[in-house]
């Protein structure tokens, strides 16, 4: 079961002003050990904690070889690495397609595990000057995912995740996405969604709403900035 995952850096920001935005996307690469607490990394702040942050988004990990793609889709003038989607970990050879909801990992004294796939938002539209890319990494589930922190304790860059649980039946990250952000309505899907025990409260709260309602919620905000 015990996998290493050797992580490429580690970043953690303060709120400030940075791409036009009130935001703690701009992240600077933390070098030793630093403590990672319940709400995530020392130091590491977010500036909307109704939408970001908490305890079951503690963490974001986003796969660097992603970056090649943003890349070659929309040019080179762009600075396409990390902490461009304001990751705190950045790795390769992790990406939502090998990773699942309530994989649990160790890593130096402490326990994490994937709660959700991160919602692409219209930050990121401002902060790459791109008005669809939240659209976009929604449509290809390339949205690297959260973490809720079981265990705090001292972390380390040079400290690799160790991969200590995987829940019976679980769904990858990419799966997730794909039925979660491509085919919200699909019962057979949100039903398989629903057994995920691990996946975060307000996705679960979303999941359940659509089997009830059989409505999507409005995601005009959360990706466009505007009703």
């Amino acid at each position: 079961m015990i996998k290493h995952n050797v992580l490429n850096n580690l970043f953690q920001g303060k709120v400030k002003q940075s791409f036009g935005l009130e935001t703690g996307m701009e992240k600077s690469p933390v070098e030793g050990d630093i403590y990672l607490s319940i709400e995530g990394l020392e130091g590491d702040a977010c500036a909307d904690k109704n939408h970001h942050g908490g305890l079951e988004r503690a963490l974001h990990q986003y796969p660097s070889e992603h970056y090649k793609y943003w890349c070659k889709r929309y040019g080179t003038g762009f600075q396409w690495h990390a902490p461009g989607m304001g990751e705190n970990l950045s790795s390769t050879g992790m990406t939502e397609q090998n990773v699942c909801i309530g994989d649990r990992f160790s890593w130096g004294d402490a326990v994490i595990e994937i709660s959700q796939p991160r919602s692409p938002c219209y930050k990121l539209n401002t902060r790459w000057g791109i008005e669809d890319f939240s659209i976009h990494m929604q449509e290809i589930s390339r949205c690297g995912w959260l973490y809720r922190v079981i265990e705090p304790g001292i972390v380390n860059v040079d400290k690799p995740l160790r991969l200590i649980e995987r829940v019976p039946d679980a769904l990858t990250v990419r799966q997730v996405c794909d039925i979660y952000f491509g085919n919200p309505l699909d019962q057979e899907g949100l039903c398989k969604l629903k057994q995920q025990t691990r996946l975060s409260d307000s996705w679960m709260q979303k999941v359940v709403q659509r089997i009830d309602t059989g409505e999507v919620e409005n995601w005009n905000f959360r990706l466009l900035g505007h009703a």
